[in-house]
């Protein structure tokens, strides 16, 4: 099969990373160019159409509009930019990274482990999302999303809310409402695009469909997330339950969570793509 390598709309970090990926194919017997849209199945670089990655949208649109594949290579989040995730198709949960049911040797190498769930916290972390994502493509304006949803929630609760932005999409305006504060992401020094995200002492995480509700299940904090979110499986999606949210068994979804994400040297094996159906 033939696979182009879209190297030109890839963020300033990706050259190893798709010199990995082009091993990884070739490696499967599979032939590799790059940035030729007379190709099988090209390979971009995330869904975000904002800067260096925005000319893939037109590449995406013509693809999935005719109903061919798409290989997205993304950074992780289970190790950012030592893991990669690597799907067909999507990003989180609307992708396809393989076979269910994994075993946890992944757990195990990564050395992750499930902190127990939560059962304190003074307030709700609202993360939002870039509104430049294909993520967010049927989304509400941010503003108006945080409106609504905090709407929504004080129908249930009256906790406090604090309303984190995306660290590269500040919002225009800050909605001013009563008890929801605002949390500005800082960048962690000596980092590529790391940003810090605390969450002490907070009772829940809502977020669209990015990391922060993967992290806050893995720190044992009920996230409340939409089915586009890889977290959903044991996540919550209904605000009548955020004063007592799910807290199911998380082991198997963490084990098939690890098989999302790949290291470089992994990569370059072709193992990500060996789970793959093309």
């Amino acid at each position: 099969m033939k696979f182009s390598l879209f190297t030109n709309n890839g963020p300033l970090n990706s050259p190893l990373v798709w010199e990995a990926v082009k091993a990884g194919l070739n490696r499967l017997g599979h032939s590799v160019d790059e940035n030729n849209l007379d190709t099988d199945i090209p390979v971009i670089w995330s869904l975000l159409w904002n800067g260096r990655m925005m000319k893939n949208k037109s590449i995406w649109n013509t693809f999935r509009q005719q109903h061919r594949k798409v290989l997205v290579i993304e950074v992780g989040g289970i190790k950012r930019n030592i893991t990669w995730k690597v799907g067909i198709n999507g990003i989180n949960r609307a992708g396809e990274f393989g076979p269910l049911n994994n075993n946890d040797s992944r757990v195990k190498q990564f050395e992750l482990s499930l902190r127990p769930w939560r059962t304190e916290g003074d307030h709700i972390l609202l993360c939002l999302q870039h509104d430049k994502s294909e993520q967010w493509a049927s989304m509400p304006p941010l503003e108006k999303y945080v409106k609504d949803t905090v709407e929504k929630i004080r129908q249930y609760t009256d906790r406090k809310i604090v309303v984190r932005p995306h660290p590269r999409c500040p919002l225009k305006t800050m909605p001013v409402l009563d008890n929801v504060g605002y949390e500005i992401p800082r960048q962690i020094k000596n980092t590529y695009d790391d940003f810090d995200l605390n969450f002490a002492n907070a009772w829940a995480v809502i977020s669209h469909s990015s990391n922060p509700g993967i992290h806050a299940v893995l720190n044992g904090i009920p996230a409340f997330v939409s089915e586009e979110s890889l977290a959903y499986d044991v996540g919550n999606s209904d605000f009548s339950t955020i004063a007592s949210p799910k807290t199911p068994d998380r082991q198997q979804w963490l084990n098939d969570y690890t098989h999302t994400e790949w290291t470089i040297e992994e990569i370059a094996q072709g193992i990500p793509f060996s789970r793959l159906t093309f």
